[in-house]
């Protein structure tokens, strides 16, 4: 009970700002004309909030992929010195394997620790919304501006005739249960191919070689587990939540993997194939604007320095006895 209430301590501030934006989005959207007890002026409120946060957060996710990165590329080195004590159990083997392990993070300026610590910050961030969403939809009341109106509000707000207090297990309608799964369903695979894209595409074939491969191929399938069932016991309100940061994570993923891309994966063979092609197709419009302009200029300049020529009926000569005929004639 003290380290709930320790831990509430803490997150404190964080639920009181997460509440602040919630409440100030609802305002803006009001201040519209959308109707303040709707349902879908609270759902846009949630993924306003979700876009608020995300955009906060892009410093340390931006820190967070380069630590990965790092941890990749030296994952070769790192596969090499396992290789090199495997099967040695002896307490002087495995001092000499974690000297060198130690002297290869020192030296690469990596942390195994780093890039687990952007996740760490967020963790706060995450639960303090989960909180306040779930305290707002079972009408408790805020500790900030999410008053006893407002949570009264967004408890019995509805989208789709489905409460967005509700629950797939605690839905008393086949209609809540559906839409409930539904969403499920899109966070489960938003998840999947989200660990898909960073897997198959932003790794290096001497990654993919290593151990740390197969821990990422392992969260593949174990992240989205995690979604399939906690979802069952998330309120619709936290579920739209969890929908919209996956979304944002996946395509801030993809402008990543698209445009700075581990060097040797998938993706930065393809980046640069595109940079290839895009330098031919530059160059081609280049050559063939510059060919036109310089055959029309041959084909002026040639016009004009060569004279035409003249097409005249050549004289046979004429004998003497046929020129005095001729000129006795014209007489």
């Amino acid at each position: 009970m003290d380290i709930l209430g320790f831990v509430g301590t803490i997150l404190w501030p964080i639920r009181w700002v997460v509440e602040a934006i919630l409440v100030a989005w609802h305002f803006v959207l009001e201040g519209l004309g959308l109707a303040p007890d709707a349902g879908v002026t609270w759902v846009l409120s949630i993924v306003l909030l979700t876009i608020i946060v995300r955009v906060a957060l892009i410093p340390i996710f931006v820190r967070q992929i380069k630590n990965q990165r790092r941890m990749m590329e030296v994952a070769p080195q790192l596969k090499k010195i396992q290789d090199k004590y495997k099967g040695k159990k002896d307490q002087f083997s495995r001092e000499a394997m974690s000297r060198e392990t130690m002297a290869l993070y020192k030296e690469t300026g990596t942390n195994p620790l780093s890039s687990c610590l952007p996740l760490l910050i967020q963790m706060p961030v995450f639960f303090s919304l989960y909180t306040v969403l779930h305290n707002a939809q079972t009408g408790k009341i805020g500790i900030g501006l999410l008053n006893k109106s407002l949570s009264d509000s967004f408890a019995k707000a509805e989208l789709l005739g489905a409460p967005l207090h509700e629950t797939f297990t605690t839905a008393t309608t086949w209609h809540v249960q559906v839409i409930a799964g539904a969403m499920i369903i899109l966070m489960t695979a938003s998840q999947f191919y989200t660990q898909l894209q960073l897997t198959s595409k932003n790794m290096s074939p001497e990654t993919k070689a290593s151990p740390m491969y197969k821990q990422q191929k392992m969260l593949l399938y174990v992240l989205p587990l995690v979604f399939l069932f906690s979802g069952l016991s998330f309120p619709l309100g936290v579920m739209f939540y969890w929908l919209a940061s996956n979304f944002w994570t996946l395509g801030q993923q993809y402008v990543v993997i698209r445009n700075s891309p581990t060097p040797g994966s998938d993706a930065a063979l393809a980046r640069e194939a595109r940079l290839a092609k895009k330098q031919q197709e530059k160059e081609a419009r280049r050559g063939v604007s510059g060919g036109g302009l310089k055959s029309l200029t041959e084909v002026t300049v040639t016009e004009i320095e060569t004279p035409k020529r003249v097409t005249t009926q050549r004289s046979q000569p004429v004998g003497k006895s046929r020129a005095k005929k001729q000129n006795g004639q014209a007489r």
